[in-house]
């Protein structure tokens, strides 16, 4: 039995998820391209695979019928944008994620860069190491209003840090019901938010394609985070706002097209990471473990079956 691991850095920091495996008796192939693979790549990896551990290459119902041995996806990660969930469950392929893995880290980071935006480290640190020493005046968080577009496992979380810290928090999410937060409408939140932070899945269809005209809406002088998923905001429009100084700067780690070239990387309002949500060591252990003991598990419960 085989399996192939598609994430480019899988086990990189423990062999504990390769361990289980091992422990299994089940023999793997890994990624040799260090990068997220294509479609053709995909099909070629997985050949005579019963099942991957999936990153975020397209699993499309192509790749799934060129692969006829393929029963089990088991994502390393949440987000289930780039599977085909329709075309699995049509070939019954079992698909599992690792939902509790990368939530604490999204969290940091997500705080991380709001209070880099507050106090605009990351645009002094650039202007410093280029020989201009310039003290910029910055902002409190405590006091801001954070309006959050998703409120799920990770969006929860996020309120659950930022309000201890004076943060007035607010949310839209036309499923989520929450008592400890107030539930707004998105054009509501828009224009009430100091800061406003998407935490939202295209897959799950929470979540809004967010244009100029949204963005415009929001307060003057205030600020964008995304760290959910590429392709929910228009991408020049939020350029032409920023450029603009509508918005007063955005952090986003998570684009249209990856790696990411466009137009943003010429602001100095903007911080731009690439796709690093999940990216503290422990959260990706977990995360590694999560998907290979999901993994295993859907086997047996497949040959039992």
């Amino acid at each position: 039995m085989k399996i192939a691991i598609t994430t480019s850095s899988f086990a990189k920091f423990s062999e504990e998820p390769l361990d289980l495996l091992r422990k299994a008796g089940i023999g793997y192939v890994l990624n040799p391209h260090g990068r997220k693979l294509t479609e053709d790549e995909t099909i070629e990896l997985l050949q005579g695979c019963v099942a991957v551990a999936a990153g975020t290459e397209p699993l499309t119902a192509r790749v799934m019928d060129a692969l006829p041995e393929l029963k089990i996806i088991s994502r390393c990660g949440t987000g289930m944008d780039n599977v085909d969930m329709s075309a699995a469950k049509e070939r019954g392929i079992a698909v599992r994620n690792t939902p509790d893995g990368p939530t604490q880290a999204v969290v940091e980071l997500t705080l991380g860069l709001a209070l880099d935006l507050m106090r605009q480290v990351t645009r002094m640190d650039r202007e410093l190491r280029s020989g201009v020493w310039r003290k910029r005046m910055g902002n409190l968080l405590t006091g801001k209003r954070l309006g959050i577009i998703g409120f799920g496992r990770i969006g929860r979380a996020v309120a659950d840090a930022f309000a201890p810290l004076g943060v007035e928090v607010a949310f839209n999410d036309p499923v989520a019901t929450c008592t400890d937060f107030r539930c707004m409408p998105v054009e509501e939140l828009l224009g009430w938010a100091d800061i406003l932070s998407l935490h939202c899945s295209r897959a799950g269809g929470e979540c809004s394609y967010y244009t100029e005209e949204h963005l415009r809406a929001m307060k003057r002088g205030s600020w964008v985070l995304n760290v959910a998923r590429g392709g929910i905001i228009d991408e020049q429009a939020l350029y032409n706002v920023l450029a603009d100084g509508h918005l007063a700067g955005a952090a986003i780690d998570v684009f249209e097209k990856e790696p990411y070239t466009g137009p943003l990387a010429t602001l100095d309002n903007v911080i731009l990471t690439p796709h690093i949500g999940s990216y503290a060591m422990e959260a990706r252990i977990r995360m590694e473990t999560d998907t290979i003991a999901n993994l295993i598990d859907a086997l047996s419960a497949a040959q039992k079956g």
